[in-house]
C-alpha cells in the first residue's frame, strides 16, 4: 500500500511539472447505475470528499443524449483547481475507500484530465 502511494505521488509530481499558471483539472465519470438506492451512499461520501478538496460539480447526471459511439447513462464532471489536485484526489487513500461503496451498484469509468488553456485556442 505504501509503495502504491509513493508511485502515485511520483506520477503526480512528474505529470504536473510545467511553467506558468496551472490549468484546471477535471474528473469525467460515466456510469451505468444498477442499484440507485445503494449508489446514494457513494454519492454522499464522494461529495463530502470533493468539498474537502475544493472541487465543484460542473455536470452531475443531467439529461444527455449519446450522439456518437458508446457511453453511460450517468455523466459527471468535477472541476478541481488544477490537474495535480484532481489526480491526487483520485489516488488518495480516502477515494480508495469511497469507491468501494460503488462496487456492485454501478459500472463505468473515470478519466482525470487537464483543462485547456483558453488563450491557446
Amino acid at each position: 500500500m505504501a509503495e502504491a502511494a509513493f508511485w502515485g505521488t511520483m506520477a503526480v509530481t512528474f505529470l504536473t511539472r510545467e511553467a506558468g499558471m496551472a490549468k484546471k483539472g477535471y474528473w469525467i465519470a460515466q456510469f451505468e447505475v444498477s442499484n440507485p438506492e445503494a449508489y446514494k451512499t457513494y454519492q454522499v461520501e464522494v461529495s463530502a470528499m470533493f468539498r474537502e478538496h475544493g472541487a465543484t460539480y460542473i455536470v452531475r447526471g443531467g439529461r444527455s443524449h449519446i450522439e456518437d459511439g458508446h457511453g453511460a447513462i450517468r455523466t459527471v464532471v468535477i472541476e478541481f483547481s488544477d490537474y495535480k489536485s484532481a489526480l491526487q484526489c483520485y489516488l488518495s487513500p480516502r477515494y480508495e475507500a469511497v469507491k468501494k461503496l460503488r462496487e456492485g451498484h454501478a459500472t463505468g469509468h473515470i478519466v482525470v484530465v487537464e483543462g485547456h488553456d483558453a488563450e491557446g485556442a
